[in-house]
């Protein structure tokens, strides 16, 4: 009997083996084809490390492009970028705090550590997040100008968002990717 289960499992290894190397065979990408066939094993939270770190990428890009674009007096297109920035920063905000949220409801998907340290950036990030949010929500409006006061505001805010993002991408995220 345990020699069948055996052969079962090397059947679909082989199977399993056999359709990476025709996949990636005669393939001009073969790394990124590689890097997609990976990112199939991976588990739900490690997805979703994957894809913050990545809005992460994006905010940082999109901060850089505002202050970039003010700092050259170009000042319709900074707006248009702290556009892009606002809805990215919402969406990843809400996302994180709905995903936070049910990793702390489904306990089978965090370690204890995991747990604890969702609760304390959820809970530190708080007043920052609001901050965030507000400051975003007023100079969107079409009817306020980027000023003086909001540049400096702005390099303030990102400043402390790089920090924020470096604490929960070396802290939290490592964390949740490694062990969930």
């Amino acid at each position: 009997m345990q020699g069948k289960v055996y052969l079962k499992i090397y059947d679909k290894v082989y199977k399993i083996i056999l359709f990476i190397i025709l996949f990636c065979y005669n393939s001009s990408s073969f790394l990124v084809r590689i890097k997609m066939l990976t990112t199939l094993f991976l588990n739900k939270n490690q997805k979703l490390v994957k894809k913050w770190e990545k809005e992460h990428e994006q905010i940082v890009v999109l901060a850089t492009e505002v202050i970039g674009e003010y700092s050259k007096h170009n000042h319709d297109n900074a707006k248009k970028a702290l556009k892009k920035l606002n809805k990215l920063a919402v969406d990843h905000v809400m996302n994180e705090d709905i995903e936070f949220y049910r990793l702390l409801k489904d306990q089978k998907r965090l370690t204890v550590k995991s747990e604890n340290l969702i609760r304390e950036f959820t809970k530190t990030f708080k007043d920052t997040k609001m901050a965030l949010m507000n400051f975003l929500t007023q100079y969107t409006r079409e009817d306020v100008v980027l000023d003086d006061e909001f540049f400096k505001t702005f390099t303030d805010i990102v400043s402390v968002l790089g920090e924020r993002i470096e604490f929960e991408e070396k802290n939290l995220y490592s964390l949740l990717y490694s062990k969930g």
